[in-house]
């Protein structure tokens, strides 16, 4: 089947035709008419099959017709990200480049005053992010009221975010009479039982089952130690021995892992950028923008890249971190292997992650093989990436004596100075230097004193060398009715209370 049997205008079909397309996915083919009918959807799909596409297409379709008032918008989609929401706007901008359609984004990171301009002007399709379209509605700069047409994608990452509270408010917001597009990748129970709030009478179009993975991807996992540097090790290794490496997104669970990773490689001589959510707007497209590029061919990210980039040629994934959530291994890996490509994903498993891995294969119904190869990383191969201060204070908690000095001083204390040097340096080899004996301290001599003869009795038994004994095992050298070992205030007399 082609496009143009699916009902979308001339428009729409010149503008499909010139990106090169000519046969829809399997989403997109039994999404489009139902959307064209103006029917609510729940389309699930795994990633990379053209679910974007499948709801952009028919509503440059439906909004030729109509226009949009100040501060109404006819149309509203609802993305879990920044970077989700600005690619949406890429697929209007590639498709609609033929009509004349206003198309605004609300996403954090971006003036208040530039967006409130677009809304004035009147909008036909709003692409926003929960948080920024409730402040702006809550500003008074914007009314739902006029909306035809809802979507809300990638919904299993909405719940995932905690966006439940601001979806069902904004949902409020909206005319009950509305169509609604429910896109996912996951099917939860959690999604199933929104839809029956959100959605009426919906047309399910499932082209793949739940939570599983593209055939195109070829997955493993590499066992590895609970250290954090030789994790860093083992990445690094992988990297250098993957087979038709072109690009790579590197998942981390945290943010502060994305950047120590990405310090990481960097030090090593790898080109790499990074991605996570305290990053500010700008970087955060630069780094996007570099890596679609191919300036930066890898990418340390967290689960932010994780849903729905678009971004076709990405080679290989490679999970640092084992997700904590199921569902969100089968977005990762969705990264690479997208649009019939060939890709390679590759889980970095301690034994802590044992647990995790089960579920996932629990998940997606099949077992993942271990990869080929030694990948054992020893700890003095591992040593040199990690910081000299992080070092330092792992031998400080190991009860080892004092805490060794940080930085250069502490390099420096292993290496022979002055005669010494020149003495190791005549020492045939394999002979051990023989240590002088330190001359033994003298015992330090008892005060003199009001208390010196009973101080000297008290320490007759203590060696002058070394720490005295515990306490329960020392014996006082008294006379019996000597009471000259004991304290002042004991020896005073006691008076009897009167009249006894």
């Amino acid at each position: 089947m082609s496009f143009s049997n699916l009902g979308l205008s001339e428009k729409v079909l010149a503008a499909v035709a010139a990106t090169g397309y000519t046969n829809p996915t399997p989403i997109q083919e039994q999404a489009i008419p139902h959307v064209l009918a103006r029917k609510d959807v729940l389309g699930i799909a795994q990633t990379g099959t053209g679910k974007t596409a499948a709801f952009v297409l028919p509503m440059l379709t439906i909004l030729e017709k109509g226009r949009a008032r100040a501060r109404m918008p006819r149309t509203l989609i609802l993305e879990p990200t920044r970077e989700l929401a600005a690619q949406v706007k890429e697929n209007f901008d590639r498709y609609g480049a033929g009509q004349k359609l206003n198309v605004a984004l609300l996403i954090g990171g971006v003036s208040f005053g530039d967006q409130d301009a677009k809304l004035t002007r009147g909008v036909d399709v709003l692409i926003a992010t929960p948080g920024r379209l409730l402040d702006h509605t809550e500003r008074g700069g914007l009314l739902l009221t006029g909306v035809e047409l809802l979507v809300i994608d990638e919904a299993d990452r909405m719940l995932d975010m905690g966006f439940i509270p601001d979806i069902e408010r904004i949902c409020k917001l909206v005319p009950f009479t509305r169509q609604t597009l429910f896109f996912t990748a996951t099917m939860p129970p959690e999604i199933r039982r929104i839809t029956e709030a959100f959605l009426h009478n919906p047309q399910k179009v499932e082209v793949s089952k739940p939570a599983t993975t593209a055939v195109t991807v070829t997955q493993s996992q590499v066992p590895a130690g609970r250290e954090a540097h030789e994790k860093r090790e083992l990445l690094r290794r992988l990297l250098r021995e993957a087979k038709d490496l072109k690009n790579a997104i590197i998942f981390c669970n945290r943010k502060r892992e994305v950047a120590i990773v990405h310090k990481s490689l960097q030090k090593h001589g790898f080109s790499v950028g990074a991605l996570h959510g305290d990053m500010d707007q700008p970087a955060r497209m630069a780094a996007l923008d570099q890596f679609r590029k191919g300036e930066l061919p890898l990418l340390v990210a967290s689960d932010v890249a994780a849903r729905g980039l678009d971004i076709p040629e990405v080679s290989h994934v490679f999970n640092f971190d084992v997700p904590h959530h199921a569902d969100d291994y089968v977005h990762r890996i969705g990264r690479t292997g997208r649009a019939g490509r060939t890709g390679t994903a590759i889980s970095i498993v301690t034994p802590l992650d044992q647990k995790s891995m089960v579920a996932i294969e629990k998940l997606i119904g099949q077992s993942i093989p271990r990869a080929e190869g030694d990948y054992e990383v020893h700890a003095t191969s591992a040593e040199s990436d990690r910081p000299r201060e992080e070092r330092g204070r792992e031998r400080s908690r190991g009860g080892r004596g004092k805490p060794q000095r940080g930085g250069r001083d502490r390099e420096r204390s292993h290496e022979p100075r002055g005669e010494a040097r020149h003495q190791a340096e005549a020492r045939p080899a394999g002979e051990r230097p023989v240590r002088e004996a330190r001359p033994q301290r003298e015992a330090r001599p008892s005060s003199e004193g009001r208390h010196g003869s009973r101080q000297q009795a008290n320490n007759s038994h203590v060696p002058s060398i070394g720490r005295p004994e515990p306490r329960r095992q020392r014996e006082v050298d008294t006379e019996p009715g000597d009471h000259s070992h004991l304290p002042a205030f004991l020896l005073r007399p006691v008076r009897s209370p009167a009249g006894a």
